[in-house]
């Protein structure tokens, strides 16, 4: 089939105005917001409306050999979602339905072209939680939560995307409808299907449905605040949480750049004193008294490690601008130029050596490297800054990135939380999962998509 007859037959299965093929038009869909990440120029962009679009778009492709790139919003740090040249970029964002909410079973149906906020918002209207909060909550979709597995704030106690989902629909390569998972809270029937295609960036089949389960509304959180005039001191408080079995519903921490760009950016101070290395944010949402008990005990931990500011509230306005401090890092670095954010986990009782490791890089380069991260899960997220239209401080930007990754992996830690491989840690990816870990990705693959149509190039490469 000549790509002529392809677009013709994608305008006639979907409707003329669902395919887009100006260039300055699908340029703006051949990307997402990782700046090192390659991107090619999409024969089409094509925006279906239900399931059935999905499959005629991937049957279509599938009969001209023509690669399909999904797509939701475009929020990913990847490149997972980077259009390659002559590729077909599937936009799910009008898949945009919440199917059903089902209170009595705590569990939703829900299209991946839903907002995540929006669907935590409205299952909240049912005294429910849907857990998973990545920082761009406010517009990433369902459908890039679950093709890279997204994290959260919440990690530390409600886990990552993967930890609310039974059950999906995909579409393979065939355009057949594959349903995995289940309703009920147990079910071991068969392989863990559901778990294979969350986080597989697209490139083992089309997500187009999701069953997800929900939890009971948490109580408003309780929020605590500690100041440390070392970052070890910080270190040691976060390993001194996990140690005495604490699980609060956020533990993050910020470096001293990010702490002082946050404060810049909201115009207002933090009262961490300016020989504060690291801050450290904490919420409970257990309620009430109980709430003000587990942090008390996180209090008396931060003192023990030598906090010069502890500070906690029940108020729930002054926790949020608290927490808007950590909230606003990425938007407050961009007063100093273009930012690269990593995304490397540790074990927890290493992340002030990561912090320290990010420091020394800083200096190597001479570029500004602020440090934010899920303190609670070891994820962390330094974020190199460098100017926008200066290609020397790109290469050491670059150079910074890789410098991080390796600092993890030293740790003992793996080059992705949450972030996913996508099209910039490809080689990373083999690094850590080694020879034998890239044959089985690769056999997968190769069962389910045998002619690499899904996202070729993103995770690995089926011929290195």
């Amino acid at each position: 089939m000549s790509t002529d007859a392809l677009l013709q037959r994608l305008r006639d299965e979907l409707g003329k105005e669902a395919v887009l093929t100006d260039a300055d038009v699908t340029a703006s869909y051949s990307r997402d917001m990782m700046p090192l990440a390659p991107s090619g120029k999409p024969l089409a962009v094509v925006l279906p409306a239900d399931t059935a679009g999905v499959q005629a778009v991937v049957k279509a492709c599938a009969e001209a050999k023509v690669p399909v790139v999904p797509r939701g919003a475009g929020s990913g740090l990847s490149g997972a979602a980077n259009a390659i040249d002559g590729c077909v970029v599937l936009v799910l964002t009008k898949l945009d339905e919440i199917v059903e909410i089902d209170p009595a079973n705590r569990l939703a149906v829900v299209q991946p072209g839903v907002v995540n906020l929006d669907f935590r918002n409205t299952v909240e209207k049912h005294g429910l939680f849907y857990p998973p909060d990545p920082s761009s909550y406010d517009w990433c979709t369902i459908g890039g939560n679950l093709s890279t597995n997204a994290g959260g704030l919440c990690c530390v106690k409600y886990g990552v995307t993967t930890d609310s989902v039974l059950g999906l629909e995909v579409v393979l390569a065939d355009g057949s409808l594959l349903k995995t998972g289940r309703r009920t809270v147990k079910g071991v029937a068969g392989y863990d299907l559901t778990k294979l295609f969350i986080g597989s960036e697209g490139t083992l089949g089309v997500i187009t449905q999701a069953t997800v389960a929900l939890r009971p509304l948490p109580q408003a959180p309780a929020t605590l605040v500690a100041g440390f005039s070392t970052t070890e001191a910080a270190g040691e408080a976060v390993a001194r949480v996990v140690r005495e079995g604490l699980v609060p519903s956020l533990l993050e921490i910020m470096d001293a750049a990010s702490i002082k760009a946050s404060e810049t950016y909201l115009k207002t101070d933090l009262g961490a004193g300016s020989d504060c290395q690291a801050l450290m944010l904490a919420q409970s949402d257990v309620g009430g008294e109980a709430a003000l008990r587990e942090l008390a005990v996180l209090e008396q931990i931060c003192a023990d490690c030598g906090a010069d500011l502890v500070y906690a509230t029940d108020d729930l306005e002054e926790g949020k601008m608290l927490l808007q401090a950590r909230r606003v890092v990425l938007t407050a670095l961009e007063s100093y130029g273009i930012w690269l954010t990593d995304d490397v986990s540790v074990p927890r009782t290493r992340i002030a050596e990561l912090i320290r490791g990010c420091e020394q890089v800083s200096e190597k380069v001479g570029l500004k490297i602020a440090v934010v991260g899920h303190a609670g899960d070891g994820n962390m997220h330094p974020t190199i800054v460098y100017a926008p239209d200066n290609e020397d401080e790109f290469v050491r930007a670059r150079q910074a990135f890789d410098d991080i990754l390796e600092i993890g992996l030293s740790l003992g830690g793996t080059v992705t939380g949450e972030h996913g491989v996508g099209k910039i840690k490809r080689d990373w990816l083999a690094r850590e999962i080694g020879p034998v870990g890239m044959r089985v990705h690769r056999q997968i693959k190769q069962a389910l998509d045998p002619e690499n149509l899904f996202n070729p190039g993103s995770m690995f490469s089926m011929t290195d």
